[in-house]
């Protein structure tokens, strides 16, 4: 190491380090300690070394360096450097709570400081006004800094002033003026090497780009800086905030929750600072409010009041006191006391500037109307309303959902659904915007609230086709546009290959008894880079994809029937399309059909092996309970003709072929009567070249592909060493129909990596989003393969809805595990169908009424059904 204490310059150097490389600086500043320094040099490198602890370490050292650091620098003499370190004393004090002592050290620092060093300090007293949530105040202090700054040509306290007066109009709403200063601080940082500013601009640039409702360009920019700060081996504990709200903003609240627990939890192992704690908490409780886990949410709120009130920063006080009003609402509890204190907070949100006092005065009015308060839910709903008209996509449906419960105080069904279309039609320019189908989904429970209020008004004017047109909406939403394909991006496609390998090794440890931790974690490790290498794909489709035409659908039924299934306030209500009309019978009630569906599941599951033939008889009881429930006086008027069923997402995994009034039928399932309607006008692909694929470890070893090899003739038959993923999907590409007998493997936690086992390892959703055009008809002959995830307002998940929008119009699959053996006669018979010209749903039908009548082979015939229209 050079010579740091020959003079004052190369010391002096060790402060701007602290940003560009912090481990450098932190081992030059202790050297600098090691060897007797002066009171100069001594409080240079006692200040370097609070810095760090201050913002990477243990703020009660960084403490005890600071106070060190003042103490040297009044006995050199030095106005200027006693007034810069007690700026950065000022900053350390704020972040430990300690906000009277933060304040009055500024006042000493700008009293002592003059020219360049005095418009330093005044740019750290404009960071923490920011800290405190006193904007104006911040705004003031940057304005009266920077002509100085700019004057001395110091580019780096210039780039850093910009980037905290953009980071304020950020908190104020004022988006187009932060991105310019972002943009003028980033060419700046461009000409220096202080690497740790320079993640801090790109974590910036991703909070402008989700102000300005752009997430996927959000997450990536959040990523890139992540990994920049890792580099420097720094914490990201404001990243961690930033990347929290943009998760909810995505749908994503549990993985924001983790996020912030995570992050709190590794602030308190080192000792951090505080604000930042309680930042993190206001964050944990926001997620925990959208996850639905409103004690959490209380929890986590009730702290972070505490701890902001105590720091006296009102600002983030207030914030905080919305969400947990909002916490103890979604807990069940309502008071008039609620209503005063939410429109309080409110008013104090509105005197901030801040663009969440709508959303208070939306909660108010929304208590106030549950206490029977109309003319007091009037006032607040109107305020709440007027931000329906601008702003953040977030902001404006929070205007129309005040505007919907106005209307509807009012009796006007009118303005309830006016208000109800603008407010999702605005979802759905902000849903499009993404690309991955994950966040399409997640993003729609965003507008449960406004398409349940719209359903209730059809409900209650009587029309079952306004009631189907307003279940269509918000149902399956996703599946109404195809995702935006990923780009050929290299680092994907090796994440990919990395998974499938690390995941093929870990099966293979298991099964031969090995330890698998470390390929586990390195698993989980590839997983989130594959998803958030897809979150980063912005949407391309120009609209939000074609709305249900009632009268196209009738017309297409022909003498068919379409039965859908549309839930108000918990119960199910059949809506019956056919004959020219759309008809609605009153169901059961949803808990109670979920909860036979999974009795059902249970006996399927019993009854993929032998011997369990005593439960056929209860999981049959189960099916008559199921059609009393879920189809109740339609059964009567089903007609002769094929039934398409269309459950809500709760419902997806109900075997349908089990409900007496069902078994005989040609039947399929679709999620949404839109999707049907695509997939029955898809167009089959010109060739229509077969591809059969066998994967590993069958218990039959797919013993139906050679017999079907033999039948088809012409027929590309992948297995052993060429049943590859990149062969697979490859030929798979533009298919008329593949037949893939292979294991099959659901994921709750995370649907899109759902997975059928190829020779190489599992083959996921992500892979088949890459494909052209997903082959015409897809046989999944495998357990488990229809399984979906529930998500969003009511969207679904997984395999079979991966393949709808990308050309599949057709698939067969089950909802269940199913016994090996059994499902071979089941696929013959199937494909014999095809062979005769059947569609899938009449080929599926002949080839149950042709298995033997035992119990494992009917239960396997019931687990399988078929989904779309070809």
């Amino acid at each position: 190491m050079r010579d740091v204490t020959a003079g004052s310059e190369p010391v002096l150097e060790l402060l701007p380090m602290v940003f560009a490389d912090p481990g450098e600086a932190r081992a030059r500043a202790e050297h600098v300690l090691r060897a007797a320094p002066s009171p100069l040099h001594g409080s240079v490198a006692h200040q370097v070394l609070g810095i760090w602890q201050r913002d990477f370490g243990d703020l009660r050292i960084a403490l005890r360096h600071l106070r060190r650091a003042r103490d040297l620098a009044a006995r050199a003499e030095s106005a200027d450097r006693e007034a810069d370190v007690l700026a950065t004393l000022g900053v350390a004090l704020v972040h430990a709570g300690r906000t009277r002592q933060g304040l009055a050290s500024f006042e000493r620092g700008v009293a002592r400081g003059s020219g360049h060093t005095r418009a330093r300090v005044l740019y750290r007293r404009a960071y923490v006004w920011w800290v405190l949530g006193h904007h104006r105040e911040a705004l003031e202090d940057v304005r009266r800094a920077l002509p100085v700054l700019r004057q001395l040509a110091d580019d780096i306290w210039t780039a850093r002033a910009l980037t905290l007066r953009a980071t304020v109009h950020l908190a104020l709403g004022a988006v187009d003026r932060a991105v310019a200063d972002f943009t003028a601080a980033e060419r700046l940082w461009d000409t220096t090497g202080q690497e740790h500013d320079k993640a801090d601009a790109v974590e910036s640039r991703g909070l402008a780009a989700f102000r300005s409702g752009d997430i996927p360009a959000a997450l990536r920019l959040l990523d890139e800086a992540e990994e920049r700060y890792a580099k420097l081996g720094t914490p990201t504990y404001n990243l961690s905030i930033r990347r929290c709200e943009v998760l909810m903003a995505a749908g994503l609240a549990p993985e924001a929750l983790a996020e912030a627990d995570a992050a709190i939890a590794l602030l308190d192992r080192i000792g951090g600072q505080s604000t930042r704690k309680a930042e993190l908490l206001l964050a944990a409780a926001r997620a925990a409010r959208s996850a639905g886990e409103a004690q959490t949410a209380i929890a986590r709120a009730a702290v972070a009041v505490r701890l902001f009130a105590a720091q006296r920063r009102t600002w983030w006080e207030t914030h905080a006191r919305l969400v947990l009003i909002e916490a103890r609402v979604a807990a069940g509890r309502r008071s008039g006391r609620m209503v005063a204190d939410a429109a309080a907070v409110a008013e104090r949100l509105a005197s901030f500037g801040s663009p969440a006092a709508p959303e208070a005065s939306l909660l108010a009015g929304r208590i106030a109307l549950a206490l029977g308060w109309t003319a007091d839910a009037e006032r607040h709903l109107a305020v709440a309303a007027r931000s329906r008209h601008g702003g953040p996509p977030p902001a404006r449906m929070t205007g129309w959902a005040a505007q919907a419960l106005r209307a509807r105080a009012a009796g006007s069904r009118r303005g309830v659904l006016e208000a109800c279309r603008r407010g999702l039609d605005v979802l759905d320019d902000h849903r499009m915007t993404l690309g991955a189908s994950e966040l399409r989904a997640h993003a729609t429970a965003q507008g449960a609230e406004l398409a349940a209020l719209a359903q209730e008004v059809s409900l209650a004017e009587g029309s079952p086709r306004r009631l189907l047109g307003w279940s269509e909406r918000w149902r399956a939403t996703v599946l109404s546009a195809p995702p935006t394909r990923p780009p050929d991006d290299p680092a994907l496609l090796s994440g990919l290959t990395a998974y499938r390998e690390i995941a093929a090794r870990a099966e293979a440890a298991r099964m031969e008894g090995r330890p698998v931790p470390a390929l586990e974690r390195e698993q989980r490790r590839l997983e989130r880079e594959i998803r958030s290498r897809t979150r980063h794909i912005g949407g391309a489709a120009a609209d939000a994809g074609d709305r249900l035409d009632v009268g196209r659908l009738l017309d297409r039924l022909g003498d068919g029937r379409l039965v859908e299934l549309a839930v108000v306030d918990g119960r199910v209500h059949v809506l019956l399309c056919g004959q020219g009309k759309v008809r609605r019978f009153a169901g059961g009630s949803l808990a109670e059909a979920v909860a036979e569906a999974e009795h059902v599941q249970a006996g399927l599951r019993r009854l993929a092996h032998p011997g369990a033939e005593a439960r056929l008889p209860v999981v049959e009881a189960a099916g008559r309970r199921l059609e009393e429930l879920l189809l109740a006086g339609a059964a009567r008027h089903l007609g002769p003709g094929p039934v398409v069923i269309v459950p809500p997402g709760a419902l997806h995994r109900v075997p349908w072929a089990l409900l007496p009034a069902l078994r005989e039928r040609v039947l399929s399932v679709s999620p949404s009567a839109g999707s049907w309607l695509r997939a029955r006008e898809t167009a089959p692909p010109p060739d229509g070249r077969p591809v059969l694929v066998r994967g590993p470890g069958l218990a039959t070893g797919g013993a139906e592909v050679p017999e079907l090899a033999d039948r088809y003739g012409t027929a590309t038959v992948l297995e052993g060493d060429d049943a590859q993923v990149p062969r697979v999907l490859a030929e798979l590409d533009g298919a008329g129909l593949a037949h893939l007998a292979a294991h099959g493997t659901f994921r709750a936690d995370s649907p899109l990596f759902s997975a059928l086992r190829m020779a190489d390892g599992p083959l996921i959703v992500h892979d088949f989003e890459r494909l052209a055009r997903s082959p015409y008809r897809i046989i999944l002959s495998s357990c488990d393969t229809a399984r979906l995830a529930s998500v969003g307002a009511d969207e679904l998940l997984g395999l079979v809805t991966a393949l709808l929008p990308l050309g599949t119009a057709g698939v067969v699959a089950s909802s269940a595990p199913v016994n090996d053996a059994a499902v071979v006669p089941l696929m013959l018979a199937l494909h014999k169908g095809l062979g005769a010209g059947l569609s899938l749903a009449e080929a599926l039908r002949d080839a149950r009424a042709a298995l033997p009548g035992d119990a494992v082979h009917q239960a396997t015939g019931w687990a399988f059904a078929a989904f779309g229209a070809a």
